[in-house]
């Protein structure tokens, strides 16, 4: 029963568009199709529910990327991937030149979502049988939109040609504009969106135009944009806003992501998710492991820095030294024979004692227990995020949910074992946990119900933390983060010394930790550190990339140079529209 209209007018919005891809070929000069416009003036608007389904196939081009790789936490601290799949970045494998894919994709993607709302924002003044209302309430969705990919293409590229009206391929010929006024073209048309009296501050779990944007969305990313720009009081005044507008936090972290809490008071901006071929997000499959209903890949592994982050539970920075005192000097190799199971076998200590792990230090009936200290008393979002060493996850490839856990060295999914199992079980990684089906929940391996959320409030929060530190209320700001804190069940700021906030850098840092353990998964905090100008350091620094739970690195990424602060203009883009100007470095 979920969501069947919006599953069908989807559907018929893609029809629609396919039908002008028939009528009117592929060539396409910044477009991955033909304009719709040519179909859209002789078919398209002569009814108010043709129209609709336009409105609909601008909302379907925000599903593309969760149903793609790579997602943007691989470009961060918290997710590696698996080696197989170091093709999709090769921002991060220095391979990367102006006609790699990823460039283009995501170039081709924007527009092509700029261009379906231009054309709704064109045209639907001319439909008969919709109400002036409607009309004026749908060309505010469509700007924020537009507004959204705008500044998705403007923070990649830094400065990009800019469409407001439908365009046929020949006449896609600007020039780029400069980044300051790309930023301000966003800021108008959100700006126009907040003044439109007909879009709604925001929708109830029941209305039928659930999942449409809401003054609430447009406040939310425009206080992003007064980020980017450092207009912190700007900022701080639309964050202040969308708690006005009947958003709120949800009572409890993990059942956030599931699919009955989709619709809850904390999501903002979400894209709508369905349970059929096609129409879901792919994340499950992709963070899942083998014993996940259906079986599943475990492409993305948490990175072991990511999760010696996590607090411990009083507040405390997390050092190794407290647990295992002498880990940190000994090779990381060495360091395996604290990660190992309970009563090795002789064949198995052989393994472990040629793979270099120390292994004079083995607990034969405590290892287990010894390692698992760790983890305990952490932050509550680390284990609500991560499946770390002896925690169990609830699987169901057997077809009923049961208990796996993740030990080393793997034995057996089945009784009387019952370990984790991964594609990767020859090494031992850090697993997500977060949009991962448990049991039997979703049933379709690539098609996770799941809305994925792109601005919910706990995000607004940080944000609003993070302006208000800026302009030098610490003390306002602390107030924020607690709220997200205390929903998760961590220990509050200035509660005791470790939680002691000493100034604003010292909150500086805390709130961009705060936004790793709280958004982990989520796609967003890879923009941030563009922002913040800490990429370069979070992502590549030395002995970085993908390593198993210990520390033995697997593989390196690399740093292409200081030209991938600006990516490249695509190089067939290059080609097609001579108006265009390079990147510094790209060539």
């Amino acid at each position: 029963m979920k969501r069947i209209n919006f599953i069908l007018d989807k559907c018929m919005a893609i029809a629609v568009l396919l039908l002008a891809m028939v009528l009117y070929g592929c060539e396409s000069n910044f477009l991955d199709t033909v304009p719709s416009n040519g179909v859209s003036s002789q078919t398209i608007w002569t009814t108010s529910n043709l129209a609709q389904k336009a409105v609909t196939g601008v909302y379907a081009e925000l599903l593309d990327p969760y149903r793609d790789q790579p997602f943007w936490d691989v470009h961060t601290v918290i997710l590696d991937y698996d080696r197989n799949w170091l093709g999709d970045v090769p921002d991060l494998t220095g391979t990367a030149v102006p006609s790699s894919g990823l460039f283009s994709k995501w170039w081709a993607r924007c527009y092509e979502s700029i261009h379906r709302a231009n054309d709704v924002i064109a045209n639907i003044s001319k439909v008969p049988d919709m109400s002036d209302a409607d009309k004026a309430r749908f060309i505010a969705e469509m700007k924020f939109l537009r507004a959204y990919h705008y500044m998705e293409l403007n923070i990649l590229y830094k400065g990009v040609p800019v469409y407001l009206e439908p365009v046929e391929p020949s006449q896609a010929t600007n020039g780029r504009e400069s980044e300051s006024a790309v930023w301000d073209i966003i800021v108008k048309d959100l700006t126009d969106c907040i003044n439109e009296p007909n879009l709604p501050n925001k929708y109830d779990s029941g209305n039928s135009n659930y999942g449409h944007i809401t003054k609430g969305a447009a406040y939310a990313l425009r206080g992003k944009v007064y980020l980017w720009l450092k207009e912190w009081g700007k900022a701080e005044q639309d964050f202040k806003t969308v708690g006005t507008l009947g958003y709120s936090l949800f009572s409890d972290y993990k059942a956030l992501f599931k699919e009955a809490n989709e619709r809850c008071d904390e999501m903002i901006f979400t894209v709508q998710c369905f349970n059929e071929a096609g129409l879901g997000n792919i994340k499950n499959w992709r963070f899942g492991t083998r014993v996940t209903y259906l079986s599943l890949w475990n492409n993305y592994l948490v990175n072991p820095k990511f999760v010696d982050s996590y607090e411990c539970s009083d507040g405390k920075k997390f050092d190794w030294e407290d647990f295992i005192p002498g880990y940190t000097s000994m090779g990381t190799s060495a360091r395996a024979v604290f990660f190992l199971r309970d009563g090795i076998t002789e064949s198995e200590r052989s393994v472990m004692t040629e793979y270099g792990a120390d292994m004079s230090k083995y607990l034969p009936d405590g290892n287990e227990a010894r390692i698992k200290k760790a983890y305990s008393d952490r932050d509550p979002r680390m284990d609500m995020t991560v499946i770390v060493p002896y925690s169990t996850y609830f699987g169901g490839i057997t077809g009923q949910g049961l208990d796996y856990t993740l030990r080393w060295p793997w034995r057996s999914q089945n009784t009387p074992y019952f370990d984790l199992t991964t594609d990767t079980n020859a090494k031992y990684y850090y697993l997500m946990r977060k949009f991962v089906g448990e049991g039997t929940e979703i049933n379709l391996w690539n098609n996770s119900p799941i809305d994925m959320p792109v601005i919910r409030y706990g995000d607004v929060l940080l944000c609003l933390a993070e302006a208000l530190n800026e302009q030098g209320k610490v003390d306002e700001a602390v107030a924020e983060i607690n709220k997200v804190r205390a929903r998760a069940g961590a220990i509050l700021l200035n509660t005791n010394e470790h939680t002691t906030v000493t100034g604003q850098e010292n909150l500086r840092q805390r709130i961009r930790n705060e936004r790793y353990w709280e958004l982990a998964g989520e796609d967003v905090v890879f923009f941030d550190e563009l922002r913040w100008g800490t990429w370069k350091d979070t992502k590549f620094y030395p002995d970085n990339g993908l390593m198993e739970i210990w520390g033995t690195q697997t593989y390196k990424w690399m740093w292409p140079g200081e030209k991938m602060w600006k990516w490249p203009i695509p190089q067939a883009e290059m080609e097609k529209n001579q108006n265009l100007t390079q990147n510094e470095g790209w060539y």
